[in-house]
Formats: C-alpha cells, structure tokens, sequence
C-alpha cells in the first residue's frame, strides 16, 4: 500500500492543509485523520503512487502549524517505476526530482530544514530522475533553445551571456504564440530566463548541493506572479504556506535545524 504514518499534527491542522501539504508529493488517494488526545492528531496518508509515498518520508521532521511532523511507513516505497498510461500531462508530480519538489515547499513558505535538502539530493542520486520528466526537460531545451537563438540550438549549449541577449526575443514569441500558458509554465518561463542553463541544470542533474535547492526557490518567488495566489501545484508556485516565513528571495539566510 502506497501509505505513510503521519503524527505529532497540530490540533489547529485540519485535514485540508494536510492535503495540501502533501499534495506536493504526487496524488492522493485518502487521508484518514485521527484525534489523539487535546493537542495533537495523527494522520494516515495514502497515495496512488508508491513513489508519492517516498517522497513524503522524505518530508519527515518538516513543520506544519507549528509542529515538526513524524512521516513514517512499515514498507518501503519505490521510485518511478509506474507511469500512468492515461494522463494528457508531459509528466506529474510524482515525476519530478526530490531536490525540485523540496525547492517548491520552501517556495510556498514551508519551513524545511537543511538535513530534510540534502535528504531529497541523496534520493535523487540514488534513484535518479524519472525518464519521463527528463524527456520534457530536454525537449524545452531544445524548443526553447529553437526560439531564442536559432534552428539547431539549445539553451544547455549555450553560454549565460548569449542567453541574456536572447531573453527578450524569447518571451516577444512566448507571447505571440502563447508558449507561456501551458499547465507547466513556470519551467518554460525559468529556462528562457538568462539563468536557463541554471534551471536546466538543477532538474536534469543529480549533482547538487543544499544552496542549489534554496536557489531554486528563490527564482520561483521571483517568476511568481504578484496575483498568483492559487497557482496550481504544476508549476510548484503559490500562496505562502501556514508556516510562511520571509520569502527565499528576501530572507537573509537559510533556517538551520
């Protein structure tokens, strides 16, 4: 079963932010929330995903109104070994790299500790990135690339100072042709920024440390639209979270725990 074990719940959390907590980690399926006691409730969290469930004991020891939440699971959960045969989607949640879903959490105002970074960094190195959410970063590369700079060019292949230059082409035609609108445009926005190697980088390569993540989202509260209050987890930008700190792009050092 693709469940976790979640206590120590704040009493004040109710069975809406835990979704939203979790929905970061791909779909889910049920979430049977539990009294336990005056001050605390416990929470079992099941995913249609083995792979969702990895990535929220990824998440454990991470702060939800106030409390450090415990993630737990009795089996172990694999990575990217289903894939829906149905979905219109590139690719889903789930698909995504650990290290890129923890830089979206800490986007959205969760306060996530360091040791919880690194830990999405050794799950991407260890299990890799999903070749599904690989083939749609490659081929933003290449389309993106086609757009800015020329037919046969790519953004990877290209030098950031040669990208500045081409930044504004780039988004006259994103907006003649609506490019920028589809679901997942905040990765199409990001690589045809002048730091699109940066991003092609970060999500097409396992090699990274903690200040890559925080990077990263500082350029997604950059890219966030002011009014953008309820964007969709398929860009992994929104409104801030219960326990919404300074944004990674005006806070003045990372939270250490």
């Amino acid at each position: 079963m693709s469940a976790v074990t979640v206590s120590n719940i704040s009493s004040s959390t109710t069975q809406e932010k835990l979704h939203e907590f979790f929905s970061f980690c791909g779909d889910i399926k049920l979430i049977d929330l539990k009294s336990e006691g005056d001050s605390k409730q416990s929470a079992v969290v099941t995913f249609e995903k083995p792979s969702s469930a990895g990535t929220a004991l990824m998440l454990n020891g991470g702060t939800l109104d106030g409390e450090q939440l415990h993630i737990t699971s009795d089996v172990e959960h694999h990575n990217h070994q289903e894939q829906s045969q149905h979905s219109s989607s590139p690719f889903e949640q789930s698909d995504k790299p650990r290290a890129g879903i923890a830089a979206e959490y800490l986007a959205k105002g969760y306060k996530l500790s360091d040791h919880i970074l690194q830990r999405a960094i050794e799950l991407d190195n260890k299990q890799g990135i999903s070749k599904r959410f690989l083939d749609y970063m490659r081929g933003l590369d290449t389309s993106v690339g086609q757009k800015a700079l020329g037919s046969d060019q790519t953004v990877s292949g290209k030098v950031q100072s040669t990208l500045k230059g081409a930044h504004n082409r780039a988004k006259t035609i994103d907006e003649q042709k609506g490019y920028s609108k589809v679901a997942h445009e905040y990765y199409s926005k990001a690589i045809s920024s002048p730091f699109g190697k940066s991003v092609l980088d970060f999500y097409t390569n396992t090699s990274k440390q903690v200040r890559d993540i925080h990077e990263e989202a500082r350029r997604m509260v950059d890219q966030q639209p002011s009014s953008a209050g309820n964007t969709a987890h398929a860009t992994g930008i929104g409104a801030a979270g219960p326990d919404a700190q300074p944004s990674p792009a005006t806070q003045a050092s990372p939270t250490i725990f």
